[in-house]
């Protein structure tokens, strides 16, 4: 894994981070919004997000649905609506994830949405992929000063380098994620190759932002080095919602987080080969080997080569010194069921 120490997403994490995105799964739901919440802290996140839309101040009768997948809502502008929590409810959907330790982090879609979470209080940005080219909702954040995460699954090399130089510009802390925006996303469409480029084309933290509704993406991500993964989260992904078929279950977030948590434990905790060998020498002599007979001899008589072997424990005389009992002469009788000792040697 990297060494975090001055590649951090956020000034009081040492990464990788990983983020539960709850999106809209919640379906307008605040009993359900808070529900994640609980759900995300238990599997092992360290941040919660959602998205935060303003229909009014984001979308028009004329946005068509990505996927027209609502039975109850006519328009997007519909739908949006339906998603939207008050600044009161953003706020206690805030303070429940910072009680249960996670950071909370939302996505804005507005300028309006820029300042209502403000207001609430926000860990940091989180700039969709459709938002990167908003240029006010952009200026809106980066007046903020917080950190940054920039999801890249709509831009080109050319726009990440603009975004990238602007931030750098203006002394901000960003991420900068792969992306692939479609919902699911296939294996083959992951992009982990961008994943090293981003981090040697502008030496910032990195990761990945994953939309394939499998664990295999995040895991490998994070065992190649990842200092931040984003996965949506869905109880099942048989719930309604546009993200669902693209979300982990809480049990699959669960070992991603576990095996973020072993890394981290092995990564922190280098061997020394030399001291624990040391340390392992009862073991050595146990399962080592020293010289035996493969046959029972009677004293007086000569060791040949063709009597010695090697058994175990490693107590005994060590195999190295083979030449030095052969030709031998016992004296007592030594079975082969024994090892082979210096006071069985004549000399």
């Amino acid at each position: 894994m990297l060494n975090k120490s001055n590649r951090k997403v956020f000034d009081y994490v040492s990464g990788p981070i990983i983020i539960a995105e709850v999106a809209q799964a919640h379906d307008g739901s605040l009993g359900m919004a808070h529900a994640y919440i609980d759900a995300a802290a238990a599997a092992g996140a360290d941040a919660i997000k959602f998205q935060t839309h303003i229909a009014d101040a984001e979308s028009t009768l004329d946005e068509p649905f990505r996927v027209k997948f609502s039975l109850q809502d006519e328009s997007r502008y519909d739908y949006w609506k339906r998603m939207e929590f008050t600044t009161y409810q953003w706020l206690g959907l805030a303070d429940h994830a910072r009680e249960k330790g996670l950071f909370f982090l939302s996505s804005p879609f507005s300028v309006e949405a820029v300042d209502l979470l403000e207001k609430v209080g926000v860990a940091g940005w989180k700039i969709g992929s459709g938002e990167a080219f908003s240029i006010e909702l952009l200026d809106a954040i980066f007046s903020t000063k917080k950190p940054i995460l920039l999801s890249t699954g709509m831009s080109s090399w050319k726009e990440i380098d603009e975004t990238a130089s602007i931030l750098k510009s203006r002394n901000l802390e960003f991420a900068i994620l792969q992306c692939t925006s479609k919902y699911p996303t296939s294996l083959d469409e992951i992009g982990l190759n961008v994943i090293d480029e981003i981090r040697s084309r502008y030496d910032v933290p990195t990761g990945l932002s994953d939309h394939s509704g499998t664990p295999w993406p995040g895991l490998v991500a994070l065992a190649r080095g990842a200092d931040v993964l984003e996965v949506h989260v869905a109880f099942d992904r048989r719930m309604f919602g546009p993200d669902t078929i693209a979300s982990l279950t809480f049990e699959e977030l669960s070992l991603i987080c576990e095996m973020r948590n072993a890394t981290r434990k092995m990564d922190n905790a280098p061997v020394d080969k030399d001291l624990l060998a040391q340390e392992m020498r009862s073991m050595r002599d146990m399962f080592g080997k020293s010289l035996a007979l493969k046959y029972s001899i009677s004293s007086g008589e000569i060791i040949s080569s063709e009597a010695i072997t090697s058994k175990k424990p490693a107590s005994g005389i060590p195999y190295r010194d083979f030449d030095k009992v052969i030709g031998k002469k016992l004296i007592r009788d030594v079975p082969s069921n024994r090892l082979l000792s210096w006071d069985d040697i004549d000399g």
